[in-house]
């Protein structure tokens, strides 16, 4: 099927063969391929062509006729026509990585050339290697199930009772299926274990079947399924039905357990190509635990490149030679490389060593491993550093984390992605287990490593969607974070404090004391200290890139980048709750249009957040004016409420939980105390709230509730701006983007009317990251701004707004703060979308006027 694609799409002037990936039936299952046929089973193997010209006709009838040819060779074609379809057919080929999820990671990797005429040749060639090793295992479950009966029979042998004469008996008929079936298998493998070549050849070279030896009718049979060997059927069930019972049910525990164990150490290899250059993946999944498998494995390999050679293939391709395939270079291209390197390399500079006569030993190579880690530390089993390893366990080390990752910045930061922070965990991981077993005490440097790869990280969760073990490293940040906390070793500087102070106080009294001091005089200072810190020169560099930040922060570039951007004025002078006069926690306010509402009306319930409650208040009361002008009655919780995200993702799980289960309590008194009024939808302004409040089962407290932004919510009421205004915008999607039914940019667009360009990247402010790190921020920030930048010309053919009339939007509190200090180098104003809907909607004065209208009876406050 190959051939006859590439032959036909190679001979078709009018497209082009973009790509052309296989996967064999073990990748299918590893990277869990939902099927598009109707045959209602997994395809045993999966080709993705891409196809691409400057006339689509040509391209459809192109594509159209390489599913005909697919069909000729009973399978199934479908043809992807839009972008996301697209990007649908090839999610799988990014997943392939995979197939090393069930060994921690660790595998071989051999990829071979192979002609293309011949890839049919190989696959079967590397399917009888895998009937090989799946016999040979079955018969290595076969030995261990005999000396277990043996064990248990000689048991029971010194007991003398009815039971004993009864089990004596099954296990003699037990010891006799075994035998039998061993004879069986002992058979089969025989015949693979013939000249395997040789039997390919006749099975190649001879149409008539009766010409066939025993040994090739054996495997022909085999490989297309005619005979088949199952241990389940042929051994597990008559064992289990023979020992039936409650009373044998131990045995049948053992029989499980013999099974899995000795399954993990089989070996079979996969196969996955670049199909149309006849580049073919060879992957070999191991047990770095399991000396005997990985031994085993390399004999494998050599049958591996035995099998290509005799292709006329060649050893490697796309990735190289590297170390382990240097015992199967031929001498002559050893010499004719290390001829051509002394020309080049006359000092050898490059790759000092490589790939010369008598480099191919591997005495230096390491490579950390999880699962023998594990196995050789008992510590592991009952604590957190267990935990933390197990949850890196999968990681396959295949890198796409990198380029969704915050602080994967490769201008300014390249050793931070979560495939290096995992690689890096493991390691600190075994530091502390040796220290521990040896007796030494634990190095307060394990700690400060610990700490340094805890802070490379904004919680943002980016990583999760292209792990293909799904990874969430953000989950694992947390789990460290809370190591250190516990250990009494989380780095944390006075700005952190104060700011989780802040967000764990409830006394309005307290509340408004630290929002003058915090936000007020303390954003004050920092602006009148960046101002006199620019009158000396060289101290704040406007257009320097950020330094590495590996190991122990530097104090002076702490401090340098903390000044570096100006932190926002013009803040609102009261939290939401002061200016409306309802920060009494022994009432539940109720607001609402007394001339449209009556106790039937549409009800929604709003947890406002500390971004929109505390900081930004104008997009709390942004939010209540706009649910009282669609008429909607809108309940708030009593008193000031953090939603324990910014707790837990510092770490302190513990007041996370607790901040969780207080509000999930009071919740419920609510629930019970406005039982008249029936709520059907939880708004939120924060997407960060979003994601603690998906935990808090609101469809258990408001029955048949739904949880979404507010944003979501108008536009779903209609709510729009009509493209009022000659303002261009830019849309800046939050890490944890409160758009749960909708993407960010089309919400964004449907409300103000306009087309909105999404602004991608992280704005490096992330809760208090920017404060606890303003060294590790700006590397973030310095990112961001180049998108900024690129966003602004892409608008207006400049790279700063000045008088284009350009704003950026955003939906998340946080990140309007972290969109302002960007201000003296954009030019570019910035608001949060729902407030921009009411100054173009609701008009300029539109806060006074809201103001008036809550004093006039807006207000109801119900005793809880």
């Amino acid at each position: 099927a190959i051939v006859e694609i590439k032959d036909y799409l190679d001979a078709n002037p009018n497209v082009l063969l973009s790509g052309l990936e296989h996967l064999d039936d073990r990748y299918i299952r590893a990277v869990k391929y939902s099927s598009k046929a109707a045959r209602g089973c997994l395809p045993k193997m999966l080709l993705v062509a891409d196809i691409v010209g400057e006339d689509e006709t040509a391209v459809a009838e192109a594509a159209s006729h390489v599913v005909r040819l697919a069909n000729a060779r009973d399978a199934e074609g479908f043809i992807a026509v839009s972008a996301e379809a697209r990007k649908s057919f090839w999610s799988e080929r990014s997943r392939t990585a995979a197939i090393a999820a069930h060994t921690n990671a660790f595998k071989i990797n051999e990829d071979v050339v192979i002609p293309l005429d011949r890839l049919a040749d190989y696959s079967e060639g590397i399917e009888t290697i895998n009937v090989h090793q799946s016999i040979s295992n079955k018969l290595a479950m076969l030995d261990a199930l005999s000396e277990y009966i043996q064990q248990e029979n000689e048991k029971q042998s010194k007991q003398q009772d009815e039971q004993t004469e009864y089990l004596k008996s099954h296990f003699e008929q037990a010891n006799k299926l075994i035998q039998q079936t061993r004879t069986r298998w002992d058979t089969l493998l025989n015949h693979f274990t013939s000249d395997i070549q040789a039997v390919r050849s006749v099975l190649l070279e001879t149409e008539n079947s009766s010409e066939l030896s025993d040994h090739a009718r054996v495997i022909d049979a085999i490989l297309n399924a005619h005979i088949r060997i199952s241990y389940r059927k042929e051994i597990e069930r008559p064992l289990k039905n023979l020992f039936s019972g409650e009373k044998l049910l131990h045995i049948h525990k053992v029989f499980d357990e013999i099974h899995q164990q000795v399954l993990s150490s089989r070996i079979f290899v996969a196969l996955h190509m670049h199909a149309g250059d006849g580049n073919v993946h060879t992957n070999i999944p191991v047990n770095s635990n399991d000396y005997a498998m990985m031994h085993e494995a390399e004999r494998v390999v050599d049958q591996v490149m035995e099998l290509a050679r005799s292709l006329n293939g060649v050893i490697s391709g796309e990735h190289g030679i590297g170390i382990t395939k240097f015992q199967y270079l031929d001498e002559s291209v050893i010499d004719a490389f290390a001829q051509y390197k002394a020309r080049v390399d006359p000092h050898d500079y490059f790759n000092k060593g490589k790939l010369q006569r008598g480099s191919g030993e591997l005495d230096s190579a390491y490579t950390p491993s999880l699962r023998l880690l594990k196995q050789e530390a008992l510590i592991l089993e009952e604590s957190e550093l267990g935990e933390l390893n197990d949850a890196i366990a999968h990681c396959l080390r295949c890198g796409k984390c990198k380029p969704e990752c915050t602080t994967h910045v490769p201008e300014a930061n390249l050793l931070y992605s979560p495939r290096n922070k995992i690689l890096a965990s493991g390691l600190i991981t075994e530091a502390f287990l040796y220290e521990e077993q040896t007796r030494r005490g634990v190095s307060i440097r394990h700690f400060d490593e610990m700490n340094d790869i805890a802070d490379h990280c904004t919680i943002c969760h980016r990583c999760l969607n292209p792990c293909p073990v799904n990874i969430d490293f953000g989950d694992v940040t947390i789990k460290m974070r809370h190591i250190l906390k516990a250990q009494k070793q989380r780095r944390e500087n006075i700005g952190t404090r104060l700011s989780m102070a802040y967000l764990n106080m409830t006394s309005p009294g307290k509340v408004k004391l630290m929002h003058a001091g915090l936000i007020k005089f303390g954003y004050f200072g920092q602006r009148l200290a960046r101002s006199a810190l620019k009158l000396i020169p060289g101290v704040l560099p406007k257009k320097r890139r950020p330094k590495s930040t590996t190991g122990k922060p530097e104090v002076k570039e702490q401090v340098i980048q903390f000044f570096s951007k100006p932190m926002p004025k013009g803040l609102p002078s009261g939290t939401m709750r002061s200016v409306l006069g309802i920060e009494d926690n022994k009432y539940i306010p109720i607001l609402r249009d007394p001339a449209k509402t009556d106790v039937n009306s549409e009800a929604v319930f709003y947890f406002p957040g500390c971004g929109s409650e505390r900081l930004y208040s104008q997009i709390g009361i942004a939010t209540l004016s706009w649910l009282y002008e669609l008429g909607i009655q809108t309940v708030l919780p009593p008193g000031y409420l953090c939603c324990g995200y910014p707790q837990t993702s510092s770490g302190n799980i513990e007041k996370g939980q607790q901040i969780t289960t207080s509000n999930r309590v009071l919740f419920h008194r609510m629930a019970n105390t406005l039982n008249y009024l029936d709520i059907k939808t939880v708004v939120v302004s924060c997407g960060t709230c979003i994601d603690q409040l998906l935990k808090y089962q609101f469809e258990q407290i408001f029955p048949g509730c739904r949880i979404m932004d507010i944003h979501e919510y108008l536009m779903e009421k209609g709510v729009t701006m009509d493209g009022v205004g000659g303002t261009k915008y830019l849309y800046h999607e939050p890490c944890h983007t409160p758009m749960k039914h909708h993407d960010g940019t089309d919400v964004a667009s449907k409300l103000t009317g306009k087309d909105v360009k999404l602004s991608d990247r992280c704005c490096g402010e992330s809760g208090t990251f920017a404060i606890a790190r303003p060294d590790v921020s700006a590397q973030v920030k310095f990112r961001k701004l180049n998108e900024l930048k690129a966003g602004i010309k892409e608008l207006t053919g400049h790279e700063k707004a000045m008088d284009h009339n350009v704003k950026i939007l955003t939906s998340c509190p946080a990140c309007q703060q972290g969109l302002e200090r960007y201000g003296e180098d954009t030019h570019m104003e910035v608001d949060y979308i729902l407030v921009e809907l009411a100054k173009y909607k609701l008009g300029e004065n539109w806060q006074k006027q809201y103001y008036e209208k809550m004093q006039q009876g807006g207000i109801e406050k119900v005793l809880l």
